[in-house]
């Protein structure tokens, strides 16, 4: 079983040594410095609009360059555990990382891997996006659905109302069906290009394509019924959960910073 799955990095980090890994270096169309990883500039790709799809360009580059059994997505700083208690995984973390044969057993049970999804308890999906970006594009987003792929608007409107999803953009997937997603969602995302301005944004909300897709992955997930597997994540460095709540009331209050 050939899985490859790409760690997207902006810097040079510690990486997993499993030969399931490939880190690879976004952005290196604009970013000029050499980190010594494979890069998301050569053949079909869309590096140069890294600011705007963050890790979705390294996905881009695997999707139209690599050659796999089952290909997925991980980030420097997030990584899948090598078990299912999150406890124990994190008390050595670097020794805790997802290994190529634990992924090969879970793989022949399931078709995809996902993250533990995160939950908000309060908000929905569409109300957390509101409340932290700019609404009007996901509901943009949701139009395009409706629009392009009809068959795919319930699930839509389904996970929206959901207060519980899977984010960051990881998963490790059996390839015909990552092939099928990322025609989707790259159709999706580059008509939503299309049909927005966001020349006024701030850099932080000029990642708002990378932001759209956290919350259309469950969408295909549901419409495809995707038989899958929820694995925890492993975040690599200290989190603030002071300031990580402070900020989500900040949003849930005030809303986002963004012009809407």
């Amino acid at each position: 079983m050939n899985i490859k799955v790409v760690i997207a990095t902006h810097k040079k980090y510690k990486m997993p040594k499993d030969d399931m890994y490939l880190p690879v270096q976004v952005g290196r169309e604009i970013h000029k410095e050499e980190l010594g990883y494979a890069t998301d500039n050569t053949g079909d790709n869309i590096s140069a609009k890294n600011p705007n799809y963050c890790e979705l360009t390294a996905l881009y580059w695997a999707w139209k360059n690599i050659n796999s059994d089952y290909l997925g997505l991980s980030h420097y700083r997030r990584h899948f555990a090598n078990q299912q208690n999150l406890i124990f995984a994190v008390k050595n973390k670097w020794n805790n990382i997802m290994l190529s044969t634990t992924a090969s057993e879970l793989l022949k049970q399931y078709d995809a891997i996902l993250p533990k999804k995160r939950r908000y308890w309060i908000e929905t999906s569409m109300s957390h996006y509101e409340h932290a970006h700019n609404g009007d594009d996901l509901k943009k987003t949701g139009e395009i659905i409706e629009n392009i792929y009809p068959e795919y608007f319930a699930s839509f409107q389904k996970i929206m109302k959901k207060t519980a999803s899977h984010r960051f953009n990881m998963f490790i997937m059996r390839r015909d069906l990552l092939d099928k997603y990322c025609e989707w969602l790259f159709s999706i995302l580059f008509q939503l290009e299309r049909e927005i301005d966001i020349s006024h944004y701030s850099y932080s909300e000029g990642r708002v394509f990378g932001y759209i897709s956290e919350r259309l992955l469950d969408v295909w997930i549901d419409k495809n019924q995707v038989n899958y597997i929820e694995i925890p994540v492993i975040f690599m460095e200290k989190q603030n959960w002071i300031k990580k709540i402070y900020a989500f009331l900040k949003r849930k209050i005030v809303g986002s910073e963004n012009v809407h």
